[in-house]
């Protein structure tokens, strides 16, 4: 079976009826047509690699500029993403934690062909100081793939209210796995790691693509419910809320008997302008099938979790963390982002 990527035309209806008094139903959204079709390039394991390795850098404050900076010194011994040509193009990228859509992202250049790349370059953040003590820094390593199938090499994170400020020499850490530790709760169902573009009309040339895109690629689900002795046979289903029809369902192959399935499925929405991105809600659902029935194990809204035209429906429940990863899209035009989300209960 040939992971696929399958594209479909969303079409926002721009005349928005009043409701009726009691009914939260709404015309806003409709699909013109449907189309699937095998693009191999979505073909391929991605984002699967151990973390391995270690980082150096330093951090300081600036008082005078009330800037926060990052010095990325080096890494040794990442690990390889490409065993073939034995090769990782990797780079640095680090948040500000809770809230990674408020301060945005910054990145280092990227070093070819290389498990040892010196960076020596400085990430800054302009960000008063009592703001940045109930911070956390994450610093993650990624490969650089150039069609956007980034993979995860390690990470880091820093609760910056207990940083010794005095020290601003460089120092050796450990890369470490992508940190669940906010779901390792009572109702932990696992996690998926995914990522999300939007491509604006006429971005790529002269009516190139004619309708916004949004791009949804499933890349893995890990660490899911298991449900019974022989394992879990798992697929993913996406609607685009708040069509809950067939015309805006897609869903991905099963993969049987694994608690961490890959998927490497790919969804194309088109028909999206850029105003409609703050009204649209991307619900994406795990099940676990069955002959007779599918079993939910967990999912994720993600969206501005702002209602339908601002009218309160019963998706708008998107976490911190969803809603951080659709700004974060928003305002990245035409680039992948990469995302590790906690599933839950819907």
């Amino acid at each position: 079976e040939s992971d696929t990527a399958s594209e479909i035309s969303f079409q926002f209806n721009k005349h928005k009826k009043t409701p009726s008094i009691g009914s939260h139903s709404s015309d806003m959204a409709s699909v013109s047509s449907v189309s699937g079709s095998v693009l191999s390039v979505y073909s391929g394991d991605f984002g699967s690699v151990d973390a391995q390795g270690t980082v150096e850098f330093a951090l300081d404050y600036d008082e005078k500029n009330r800037e926060f900076q990052v010095h990325v010194s080096q890494c040794k011994d990442l690990a390889v993403v490409d065993e073939k040509k034995g090769r990782s193009d990797p780079y640095v990228k680090t948040y500000l934690l809770p809230d990674k859509a408020k301060m945005g992202k910054r990145k280092t250049s990227v070093k070819k062909r290389t498990v040892n790349p010196v960076y020596n370059e400085v990430l800054r953040y302009k960000i008063e100081k009592m703001v940045l003590l109930i911070q956390k820094l994450n610093l993650s390593v990624w490969h650089n793939d150039p069609l956007g199938r980034n993979s995860f090499l390690g990470e880091i994170e820093v609760d910056l209210a207990s940083w010794d400020w005095s020290n601003r020499k460089p120092n050796w850490y450990p890369l470490k796995p992508r940190s669940l530790s906010a779901v390792n709760g009572a109702d932990h169902r696992g996690v998926m790691n995914l990522s999300i573009k939007y491509v604006p009309p006429g971005s790529l040339g002269l009516q190139n693509p004619p309708s916004g895109e949004v791009h949804i690629w499933v890349k893995d689900v890990r660490d899911l419910l298991q449900l019974r002795p022989s394992g879990v046979d798992s697929f993913v289903k996406c609607y685009v809320l708040p069509d809950t029809s067939k015309k805006s369902y897609q869903k991905t192959r099963i993969i049987k008997r694994d608690t961490n399935p890959v998927f490497n499925h790919t969804i194309v929405y088109d028909g999206f302008h850029t105003e409609d991105l703050k009204d649209a809600c991307v619900e994406l659902t795990v099940w676990d099938h069955e002959k007779l029935t599918n079993h939910f194990l967990g999912g994720i809204r993600l969206g501005l979790g702002t209602g339908n035209y601002g009218i309160s429906v019963d998706w708008m429940d998107s976490t911190q963390e969803e809603v951080a990863f659709w700004q974060e899209m928003m305002l990245a035009a035409n680039e992948w982002i990469e995302g590790l989300l906690p599933l839950r209960s819907l």
